[in-house]
């Protein structure tokens, strides 16, 4: 290999586990969800890395170590040839747990100072689908999440509602909305108790799909009487944790 002189680094934290992430280094359908339709990897020494874009263009390397769920390095150039050939150019991946996510850590190394720079926004773009790619699988159970929340509210027990905000929230977890600034689940659980009793019989629903973007999930609801008569609605931001639980929620009323 011709000597590798020039190199781009680009890190990026992803909202998932390491071991989440790591899986689509050793898993073909998980590989061709990232970069396109009949990509494959082979997650061993001397295991064929390819990669087949939307575009009809070809990738290949090989794959030189993997240690799961820590480090991958493979090669990788262009099967046409241009702007460099397939193994003409080294790839490594390290991930370690970062804030209860993921930092990934890539470096490209290249023997043309020129073609480097031509893969610096193209890398951007790919570690860019690649982390919303992996915080859709490990956030797949987002909208069980969002209902479970609002049903807390509408909850009127406090140690069945106490047992359910513990699954899906952390100990610290915040809330904010027009009518609340809220730190702690002991106090949100009093919180909630509070508010059913200055609005008894509303309920919380969501309305429609929840949005999520890298563990940020927003829902809409309306708030409904028993009677099923719209009292209000709004949309709420949630903040999830890699493991699914929540971290900070904020609501909006339209008002």
């Amino acid at each position: 290999m011709t000597p590798l002189e020039h190199r781009l680094d680009r890190t990026v934290v992803i909202q998932a586990s390491p071991e989440t992430v790591f899986r689509y280094f050793t898993d073909s359908a998980r590989w061709a969800a990232w970069w396109g339709a009949g990509s494959t990897i082979d997650a061993r020494p001397g295991g064929r890395v390819y990669v087949r874009y939307a575009t009809g263009d070809e990738a290949a390397g090989e794959v030189l170590e993997v240690k799961p769920p820590k480090r991958i390095v493979f090669t990788y150039g262009y099967v046409r040839g241009t702007p460099m050939p397939v193994g003409a150019s080294r790839v490594t991946i390290e991930l370690e747990p970062f804030e209860g996510a993921t930092r990934l850590r890539l470096a490209h190394e290249l023997s043309d100072a020129a073609v480097r720079d031509q893969h610096v926004q193209g890398w951007r773009y790919q570690l860019s689908l690649f982390g919303n790619l992996v915080a859709d699988d490990q956030h797949a159970g987002a909208a069980s999440i969002v209902d479970q929340w609002f049903a807390a509210w509408a909850d009127p027990n406090v140690e069945t509602r106490t047992a359910l905000l513990r699954r899906i929230a952390n100990e610290r977890v915040q809330f904010r909305d027009r009518f609340s600034l809220i730190d702690g689940l002991d106090e949100l659980v009093q919180h909630i108790g509070g508010a059913q009793q200055f609005m008894p019989g509303i309920r919380m629903q969501r309305i429609g799909d929840v949005r999520h973007c890298q563990g940020i999930v927003l829902a809409d609801w309306a708030a409904r009487t028993t009677g099923d008569e719209t009292r209000g609605a709004g949309v709420t931001v949630f903040d999830l944790q890699s493991d699914g639980r929540l971290r900070a929620v904020t609501g909006f009323w339209n008002l």
